[in-house]
């Protein structure tokens, strides 16, 4: 079978191929799925690099998030040969066939593509864990969301909407604010050549001078400097990964100052730490996916051998919501 494998670490995409590889086989609590759409997820791409928090050994099968159906099943798993599901592991999904732990896989619900299927599982649960749990996001409160226009900023938007907020996104383009309007952002300030020297005053404005209750950060660096200039009193900052490149730092007695939260959130280890929540955590998201309440932007669908062109739109901060890529 075919499989975008990376060979060896490296700082660009010189190390990746599309390759023949051998059909993988399921072990005890696993499936394999004959997969019909992958997205992509900016962790990708930091594997490849070796600057993610899971470092897989190379050579292996990139790609954390698929949809597609369950060709054959390991021993102990109650899925079916011929459900559609979506889910992930932590690599393997670019591939024709992946195997993967059926624990982490839900039927998809009827009638739904499997692109947009495809674009749910770790954006929503990096979203809900962030927000319903790790940032305890209430009904009537403010949030702020970095680097909104990615997958995970877009279904932070969305979760942030459902959970009651004002939601407001930051963007560095003004072509992507009406896409995070239609995603569901009350407000978006569009961020200039210095994103971390321009939003706090806006932000202001936009609470009465109070602050975002909740702020979404994937971006770091100056971002982070920033948010901590127009958090509210209580709020909570989330850390989410560092995307600007530099992991900020914060002096401890400005948070005691000024009375707020700064919190990590692995929404991926939550779920394995705490097994019965992330079951929870799933169950939510795709309700809200079977009742019409959520919707991924998928931005483009690519063949598996355009792989490069998805990575480069990813890399390059080109998108709007998800990549998909199609065995």
């Amino acid at each position: 079978m075919r499989a975008v494998v990376c060979e060896a670490l490296a700082e660009d995409f010189s190390r990746v191929a599309l390759k023949d590889v051998p059909l993988p086989q399921p072990g005890p609590g696993e499936a394999r799925i004959k997969v019909e759409a992958a997205s992509l997820n900016f962790p990708d791409l930091l594997m490849l690099k070796g600057q993610y928090q899971f470092k897989p050994d190379p050579p292996f099968t990139v790609g954390m998030d698929l949809a597609g159906v369950v060709d054959a099943v390991g021993e102990g798993v109650t899925l079916k040969p011929g459900q559609t599901v979506a889910g992930g592991a932590k690599t393997g999904a670019f591939a024709e066939f992946a195997v993967c732990p059926a624990s982490n896989l839900h039927v998809v619900p009827a009638g739904m593509p499997a692109p947009l299927a495809a674009a749910y599982p770790a954006a929503y649960t990096t979203a809900y864990v962030s927000l319903a749990i790790r940032g305890n996001l209430k009904a009537g409160e403010t949030l702020l969301v970095h680097g909104a226009s990615g997958g995970v900023g877009m279904a932070t938007l969305d979760v942030g909407r459902l959970l009651g907020a004002k939601v407001i996104a930051t963007t560095a383009s003004a072509q992507k604010a009406q896409a995070l309007k239609h995603a569901g952002a009350h407000e978006v300030i569009v961020l200039g050549d210095k994103p971390g020297d321009n939003f706090r005053e806006q932000v202001k404005a936009l609470t009465d001078g109070k602050g975002a209750d909740v702020i979404f950060d994937p971006v770091g660096g100056d971002v982070f400097d920033e948010s901590t200039r127009c958090i509210a009193f209580n709020g909570r900052l989330l850390v989410i990964g560092f995307a600007g490149g530099r992991i900020a730092s914060v002096n401890t007695n400005i948070p005691l100052i000024k009375g707020f939260s700064v919190v990590g959130v692995r929404a991926g280890e939550y779920c394995r730490q705490f097994p019965a929540e992330g079951i929870k955590v799933r169950d939510q998201i795709w309700t809200w996916a079977a009742e019409g309440k959520t919707r991924p932007t998928v931005f483009a669908e690519l063949p598996l051998d355009h792989w490069r062109e998805a990575f480069e739109l990813m890399r390059d901060r080109r998108l709007v919501g998800k990549v998909v890529l199609r065995p």
